[in-house]
């Protein structure tokens, strides 16, 4: 396959020629991405390294166009991603330093993709679906890009990032989903009672995620059976009594050691797999 590969790179004109410098104007324009206005505008953004660009490179979006618009990557990377050259709309050679430019990692795998937006209507995301995730407030891009692999990992059919959450194409926040970004539905809904009140017009139990909840997890198998709403809020504070007392129940972890609470990212593993399991057993 990486031999296949290699030989249709050899024949795509796109990458050949020499490498774009830093003060490129497409690597320019590509480099003001990093900025959340400028993505929200534009309806842009990057993702940075291979396994994003694979992602990107595997959606196409509702309108039929591919995600992906272009693929800027150094000649070394080029030569060791062969196979995703070959599946590239357009594949740019730039040099070390133009890459770096266009990547937030340490140590840049030497791809970064130019995307177009992913994000769907809620109603959209959340129709004929049996389990999602609605994070409130979120507002750490690490956390948010762990939640969204872990929804994907455990199966769920789509993620909310609701309220005043993290921008879902945070640079740090596609690097934390290592791909997943492009594997389920994503919405945006600025008002997060909203997207609550749609997932139970969607049929959907909505279960806050509280640690004063008055349903234990380990006990909720029945609950958890049925098509499922999780409901995450802030790493910091959690849940607002008024956004919490919208769902349908709260539900706690059981902690049987000393730790006083999990991270957001952990609990939302834990909730989203035995919704998980509870409807396989189903």
């Amino acid at each position: 396959m990486v031999e296949e590969g290699a030989q249709r790179l050899s024949r795509n004109p796109l990458t050949t020629g020499i490498p774009l410098t830093v003060g490129n104007g497409r690597v320019k324009e590509a480099r003001k991405l990093s900025r959340r206005s400028e993505r929200s505008e534009r309806r842009l953004f990057l993702a940075d390294g291979p396994k994003a660009v694979e992602g990107a490179l595997g959606t196409m979006l509702d309108s039929g166009a591919s995600c992906v618009i272009e693929v800027f990557a150094t000649p070394e990377a080029t030569e060791q991603y062969a196979e995703l050259a070959a599946a590239a709309p357009r594949w740019t050679l730039v040099d070390d330093r133009a890459l770096a430019s266009l990547s937030d990692s340490v140590s840049p795998a030497g791809v970064v993709g130019l995307c177009r937006f992913l994000d769907r209507p809620v109603e959209h995301v959340l129709d004929g679906t049996r389990l999602v995730a609605i994070c409130a407030d979120v507002r750490d891009p690490g956390n948010a890009g762990t939640v969204i692999r872990c929804a994907d990992a455990a199966g769920a059919d789509g993620l909310v990032l609701a309220g005043h959450s993290v921008d879902a194409y945070n640079p740090k926040t596609v690097r934390a989903s290592v791909g997943s970004l492009f594997h389920l539905p994503v919405a945006v809904e600025p008002d997060a009672a909203a997207a609550v009140r749609a997932a139970r017009a969607a049929g959907l139990v909505v279960l806050a995620a509280d640690g004063a909840g008055e349903v234990d997890l380990d006990e909720a198998d029945e609950l958890l059976a049925g098509p499922t709403a999780w409901l995450f809020g802030n790493e910091a504070w959690g849940l607002p009594d008024e956004l919490a007392a919208l769902a349908d129940h709260r539900v706690r972890i059981p902690i049987h050691g000393r730790a006083e609470s999990l991270n957001l990212s952990t609990a939302a593993a834990l909730c989203l797999y035995a919704s998980a399991r509870a409807h396989r057993a189903r």
